[in-house]
């Protein structure tokens, strides 16, 4: 996968898996009181950076992991 791809589907990826856990998180934290869409657009946009770099970096190792998981379970 080149590093373009690697990208958009790190960007794409993140964005929706962050989006549902932050919501939830601050859902459980605080309820649906006033300060609710603040506190869950900022943790969002603290949160998803931090996952999109992460997937980004680590997606290749990970690849290589499901290779051999893959391999050792005789499906691939």
């Amino acid at each position: 996968m080149d590093w373009k791809t690697r990208l958009i589907l790190s960007i794409v990826m993140t964005s929706v898996m962050v989006m549902m856990v932050t919501l939830l998180a601050t859902w459980l934290a605080l309820g649906f009181d006033p300060h609710f869409l603040r506190q869950w657009i900022k943790s969002y946009f603290v949160a998803w950076p931090v996952a999109a770099l992460t997937a980004f970096l680590f997606m290749p190792a990970a690849r290589r992991i499901t290779d051999r998981i893959m391999t050792m379970l005789g499906q691939a």
